[in-house]
Parts: C-alpha cells; structure tokens; sequence
C-alpha cells in the first residue's frame, strides 16, 4: 500500500494534525503472514513527515519492489507466521534465504531499520542487533515473559543512552502487546551493551525511577529492564513496546483524567502524544544529519 505525499497532508488536515513538510525518502514497511500492525506505522511516519510503502515479503522475494528504493526499513509488530516456529524466527528465516544480500547492502548505505516488537523479535534472530563488529549472529534473545503469559498494557520508558533515536524525548509511555518479549543475554553481552552505550530504552516506574526488575513496570522480567536495543552503530533500533499504537493524546490509557486537569489548569489539550518524538527523530535523522552530517550522532 502506497500514501502519497498529497494524501499524507489532506489526511493530517482531516483530522486536525500538525502537516509536517514530507521528506523525500521513502520508508518500507515489511508486511506478511501474521504481521498487523503496518497501518498504525504508516500513520504515525506520515504525521512525523515521511511517506511510506507497505510492502509483503513475497513482493520483494519476486523483486517486485526493491529495497534499494528506501532509506527506512520497519520491520512491524505481529505475529509472524503465528511464531510457531519461535518469535519472528520463521519471518527472519525468509529474510536470510531470500534477501541477506540486499539487506547487506541496505545495512552498508547510510539507512536506518526500526523492529517493533515482533520485528524486535525478527531483528534479533536475523543477528541486525546488537551485531558487534557488523557480525549479525544471535547473542540476544527475546525469551517468554517471566509471568507465563500474554502482556497487553502501558508501560514507561525512559531513555538510556543519548542517540538519533531518544533525542527529545524524556520518556515514551505506550502499549506491550507480546508473550515473549524478556530480553536475555550473556554477562558478556549485556557488559559490552552497557559499555557502548547500546542500551536505548528500560522500563521504569511512573517517576522515572528505575524499574528493578518488578512487576508490573517491568513486565516481562527483562535483564536490567532493558526494552529496546540499537546495533552497534545505532543505525538499528529494536523495541519491545508500541509507540505507535499511542501516537494520539486520546490513546494514552488515562487520557479522560488528563483532560481534566488540564482543563481545571487552563492548558491547551494535545492532538498527539510524547510518543511521536521516536518517529521525529527518524525522520529528522534524514532532514538534517544524513550521509556525512551524522559524525555526532
């Protein structure tokens, strides 16, 4: 499925959202059996300023659309191939096969890849992160939530590291929709994540302290309440929670109580949530520090 950038404006207009100037890259949304969450990650990089093509697998298995064409690769949430196989291990199988050499040369281009939980799941087993020293092997692992069941509910996230993907934001506060999504290493592993400062996001309590680990701020008992990765140079970025899911201010769980108070405070009511600075920050990676401008980053 391809939005225009004509429709991107005539869509935000509609419904009252801010009309981002549309940056000429383009952004592939991987579909495919099981995947279902490539509508709200279309919606939510159209109101950030980026259009985007929802793409299945088999299109570019077949070569129908080539992935050379983008400069964003999104790998969405789901449940790829019911995960009968493993999480997201039967979708990165079909990646490896059929298109490891155009991800190769995707992955050496001055290009970004976003994995949202399923697509963390996929990122992880393909090796994409944290891929030390470009070697893409498994060293992390997305095992089942230490409840021994299905999480859907909020969760707080704060940044922990200063990268392209956290600039702005004090924190993300979003939907868990996964049955294994507890991050698992080796001490090694986790020791090199903390020394190149790999670690992205953690979950953590409503005021930003640390969630040690309990339940329900932690929710599915990951090492050091670590939610999402980036690879090694943080072109890569997997996550565990759906920012995408809670892009509007009305999506937010407690939004009806927000309201309220600021109401009662005489403060203007949001259109869209602290959520949609992740996806700014994509998109302005491209506006403002691609090709030779990201030395900083």
């Amino acid at each position: 499925m391809t939005v225009s950038r004509r429709t991107i404006k005539r869509m935000a207009i509609a419904k009252g959202t801010a009309v981002q100037e549309i940056i000429p890259e383009k952004a592939l949304i991987m579909s495919g059996f099981g995947i279902n969450s490539e509508m709200e990650t279309q919606e939510v990089l159209a109101r950030a300023g980026m259009a985007s093509d929802i793409i299945h697998i088999n299109d570019l298995i077949a070569g129908r659309n080539r992935l050379s064409d983008y400069r964003l690769l999104v790998f969405p949430g789901g449940f790829s191939y019911g995960d009968d196989t493993g999480a997201g291990n039967a979708y990165a199988n079909r990646v490896r096969n059929n298109l490891w050499e155009d991800l190769g040369e995707f992955l050496d281009g001055d290009n970004l890849v976003l994995g949202i939980c399923n697509g963390f799941q996929i990122l992880a087993n393909l090796g994409l992160v944290p891929a030390f020293d470009k070697q893409y092997k498994r060293d992390i692992a997305l095992m089942p939530n230490r409840g021994g069941r299905l999480e859907c509910r909020f969760v707080t996230l704060r940044p922990a590291a200063d990268n392209l993907w956290t600039r702005g934001i004090e924190k993300l506060w979003c939907p868990v929709a996964h049955g294994e999504g507890n991050f698992s290493c080796s001490k090694e592993t986790l020791l090199r994540l903390k020394r190149q400062k790999m670690i992205a996001f953690t979950y953590c309590k409503d005021d930003l302290n640390p969630a040690d680990g309990v339940y329900p701020f932690n929710p599915n008992g990951s090492v050091e309440d670590i939610a999402g990765i980036t690879s090694a140079d943080g072109k890569v970025l997997g996550l565990m929670p759906h920012p995408e899911r809670a892009m509007e201010f009305v999506n937010l769980y407690d939004w009806p109580l927000r309201k309220e108070q600021m109401k009662r405070e005489g403060l203007a009511l949001p259109t869209e949530s602290m959520n949609m600075q992740l996806f700014r920050n994509v998109v302005d990676y491209f506006r403002y520090f691609g090709d030779s401008r990201h030395d900083d980053l």
